[in-house]
């Protein structure tokens, strides 16, 4: 037998180890997390209230003291960050301003920029530990994803408060219930604690308490309700009570954020001589006729000076504000819940749900008429809160203040379905129709289904914007449900729910029977917004006479007057009034044809393919409406053709390529190419309207279709044009629409 070296035992000896993790003690890599050294010593966790346990305010323990995170520079790369550290997946959003309440003690992070892919917390860029300019008010937040990491186990991500909360809040009916048309606008409050709802003592019950329920609940206001009825009825039936000692000053937002008692659970007295807390809300117009009350006949009060933009439901989008005739938008420096509360109850909703920054409702255009709001939550309207008037170097539509309001609970989305989809997000729609006893679910038919129909579907699926309408369903299999229950279906994209649309009632007449030929959707959560950049039309608007031996591709496409049928080709010329055209995509989603490339148009006398027939309306309007010279533009090649600072471009026509408009971007048609124009050599001279409205037909969702159109004043003279005041068609106010529409081409005129 021959010998082992020492070194073949050494090899062998390191093969062991290889295949062996016993190997020097060391364990088996693994893919659970650990709780790694990366993170030095620190502990997080999620602190604050009103909250559910995957979110809440941000605080780290560092030395042995707790403290915040600055909301200046936050991302949701932080908070993915963050809420790995925590031991979740991912994070879904953040928030700011304290939405969770201002914590205690140091702020321990400021300017905090992480990429996303950090390991850790520490390995972000920031000011360094525990220098910050900041205050508790700016405190940020994070929603995580509610999915924990696999295996991991950290004690702290639960260690936070340990006080009860109030979680929601809820009217039930004292009499007559089930029987009552939604919302509900009185009853005895109920609260939901960790073991259930339960009543709140009335003792000490105020105004402002029922003015902050109201206002979680989606009302904007509470009236008096006959405590001595209720009381009378409390006598005679049994009462679980969790809560008593509310004291509200009315400015909250949730009832949590009020001072408050919870009754023990070995408390055998609760509320002696009291009785259940009642309140009355008052809905707005919007949701009265729903709740079977009368609407109130209210004095005229003008044109609302606050409204709300590229929000999908009522209640919710970009807030705007009407200064000097003109809509502009709000800064969201300062911007918090009091402010965005303000607003909510102006409109006619209840207390705000989110305050929202960073244009997460999408970009305006246009003037920033505020910025530094600081409301107490008691002002009538957004104008008397202290602001700061605005500068153009101070804030850009990127910071957009936005609003999610509190809305009453209708129960529309129990009313409709969707079925045979690969998701939740798409399927054959279907609606539940009759009265009691008789409630059945059937299909639409899909006859004249389109997009704002399926933006209003998608709405009460609370599914978000519509990315498709669909009149033909083979795909999706209908099950057993093979009745079509409603026709004639057609929206004006505002709808609550399909019900409050036009549609042929209990007479159901569809063109084409069968399951096939019914409606269907695919919701998406965000959606693309299209605006023209006004001032371009009006810089660059010029009359050109081409001949007419130039205009052979043009004519072949369209893009002439009809008379142009019967001019002597190719002598004589064509009148055209052309100007350039920039496109803004400033939505969430990129603007996408609706058809795909296999069926998109090869135009061989241009040698461009046309993802959509019609893109552009170009028309010459009367002061009186009266159309006299029109226009359309297809879309010869949708493509990014410059983008802001920091966003990259991703379409481009050029070898096939894929068309669309990306977030950020903007497509630019030059009045030098063909068909961007207006053959106006007809027109008469006179005063006119020129008006320009894209994706005229709703081919593409939008999460906004008002601000399509834009409109100028135009005075033509037989030889020049003056072209003035363009303005996108919602900008102004509907006082200084008046005076647009009654003089045109009068006032401030430019020549041409």
């Amino acid at each position: 037998m021959r010998p082992v070296s020492v070194w073949q035992w050494s090899l062998w000896g390191l093969l062991l180890c290889l295949l062996c993790s016993s190997c020097l003690g060391s364990p088996s890599p693994s893919t659970a997390p650990e709780k790694r050294a990366g993170s030095q010593g620190l502990r997080f966790r999620l602190a604050g209230f009103p909250r559910k346990p995957f979110e809440g305010r941000v605080e780290i323990q560092r030395a042995g003291e707790w403290g915040t995170i600055c909301d200046d520079d936050f991302t949701l790369q932080a908070a993915h960050v963050l809420c790995r550290e925590l031991g979740f997946t991912e994070a879904t959003g953040w928030t700011h301003s304290a939405k969770y309440g201002p914590g205690t003690g140091r702020i321990w992070l400021d300017n905090l920029s992480c990429s996303g892919t950090e390991r850790s917390v520490t390995e972000c860029a920031s000011r360094g530990w525990g220098n910050s300019d900041c205050t508790h008010d700016e405190d940020a937040g994070v929603i995580c994803k509610d999915e924990r990491l696999p295996g991991f186990s950290d004690s702290n991500v639960i260690e936070v408060e340990h006080h009860l909360q109030v979680e929601e809040v809820r009217l039930r009916p004292a009499v007559g219930r089930g029987r009552r048309p939604l919302p509900v606008t009185e009853g005895l409050v109920e609260v939901r604690l960790p073991d259930g709802w339960s009543q709140v003592c009335d003792k000490g019950w105020s105004a402002h308490n029922s003015h902050v329920v109201c206002g979680m609940l989606g009302f904007p206001s509470e009236k008096r309700v006959n405590v001595a009825f209720y009381r009378l009825l409390a006598q005679r039936q049994q009462h679980s009570f969790g809560l008593h000692g509310v004291a509200c000053m009315g400015t909250e937002a949730h009832l949590s954020l009020c001072s408050l008692e919870f009754y023990r659970a070995n408390d055998t007295t609760r509320c002696p001589g009291g009785a259940p807390a009642v309140v009355s809300c008052v809905p707005s117009p919007l949701y009265a006729a729903s709740s079977g009350q009368k609407k109130q006949q209210s004095k005229p009060q003008g044109e609302a000076r606050v409204r709300l933009k590229g929000g999908v439901h009522p209640g919710e989008g970009r807030v705007e504000v009407l200064k000097a005739g003109t809509w502009g938008t709000v800064c969201d420096r300062k911007w918090d819940l009091q402010a965005a509360s303000v607003v909510c109850r102006e409109l006619g909703f209840g207390s705000a749900r989110e305050a929202l920054s960073g244009a997460r409702m999408g970009q305006g255009m246009g003037a920033i008429h505020l910025s530094e709001v600081r409301c107490s939550g008691q002002e009538p309207s957004l104008w008397k809160c202290p602001h700061r008037n605005i500068t153009a170097e101070d804030c850009s539509h990127s910071q957009d203040a936005g609003v999610r309001c509190n809305l009453p609970y209708t129960g529309v989305e129990t009313k409709i379905r969707l079925s045979g989809g690969r998701s939740r997000h798409e399927g054959r729609v279907e609606v539940q129709t009759g009265g009691p006893g008789s409630l059945r679910w059937g299909l639409i038919c899909g006859d004249d289904w389109g997009t704002l129909e399926a933006m209003v579907a998608c709405r009460q699926l609370g599914l978000g914007y519509a990315n498709h309408g669909l009149q033909e369903t083979w795909y999706w299999d209908s099950g057993n449900i093979t009745e079509v229950v409603m026709s004639g279906v057609h929206c004006t994209g505002t709808e609550l729910s399909l019900d409050q649309c036009a549609h042929h009632g209990t007479h159901v007449a569809c063109k084409r029977t069968g399951s096939h030929f019914t409606a269907g959707v695919i919701c998406s959560e965000t959606a693309s917004d299209l605006l023209l950049h006004s001032a371009l039309v009006q810089e660059t608007a010029y009359i050109e006479d081409r001949p007419l031996h130039m205009l052979y591709c043009a004519a072949e496409e369209n893009c002439l007057a009809s008379s142009a049928r019967s001019a002597n080709w190719p002598y004589g010329h064509r009148r055209l009034l052309r100007f350039s055209s920039q496109i803004h995509n400033l939505g969430r989603a990129d603007f996408r044809p609706k058809a795909g490339r296999h069926s998109w148009v090869w135009h061989e006398c241009h040698g461009h393919y046309h993802s959509m027939d019609i893109f552009t309306h170009y028309d010459i309007l009367t002061p009186n409406g009266t159309k006299v010279a029109e226009g359309h533009k297809a879309s010869f090649c949708l493509e990014d053709t410059e983008c802001q600072e920091d966003v990259s471009k991703r379409y481009e026509c050029a070898n096939f390529g894929e068309q669309g408009i990306t977030v950020g971007c903007w497509d630019l048609y030059r009045h030098d190419i063909d068909c961007q124009w207006i053959d106006i050599t007809d027109v008469k001279p006179g005063n006119y309207i020129l008006q320009v409205v894209i994706n005229p037909n709703f081919e593409v969702a939008e999460s906004d279709f008002t601000n399509n159109a834009m409109k100028c004043n135009c005075k033509y003279d037989g030889h020049r044009i003056w072209v003035h005041n363009c303005h996108i068609g919602d900008a102004f106010s509907e006082e200084a629409n008046r005076r647009f529409e009654r003089y045109p081409g009068q006032t401030s005129n430019q020549i041409i």
